[in-house]
């Protein structure tokens, strides 16, 4: 996609190229990354959790910057950066 497809809506949802590779590398310096990532893949708080297979009240956490990720969710977002649409053909599968 060139930038002169670009809308309004595509621009609001930017990540800077600094702040995702940041993220890929798990260093997630607040809670402002998790949010500008899940905006970035164009989802909502629901949609975003479902995705990673957590609940809405943790990453409602993690966004406000009252707990932070660890473990395999560190790993989910470090791929989800990489690969953002993953995230959409996560919540297309069947259950």
């Amino acid at each position: 996609m060139s930038a002169d497809n670009l809308t309004p809506s595509d621009f609001r949802r930017a990540i800077r190229h600094s702040v995702r590779r940041r993220i890929a590398e798990g260093r997630i310096a607040s809670g402002e990354d998790i949010a500008a990532l899940r905006r970035f893949a164009g989802l909502t708080q629901a949609g975003f959790a479902e995705a990673l297979g957590i609940s809405v009240h943790t990453l409602r956490n993690w966004e406000q910057d009252r707990r932070a990720p660890e473990g395999p969710a560190l790993a989910l977002l470090r791929i989800a950066a990489r690969h953002p649409g993953i995230l959409k053909e996560n919540l297309a599968l069947p259950v």
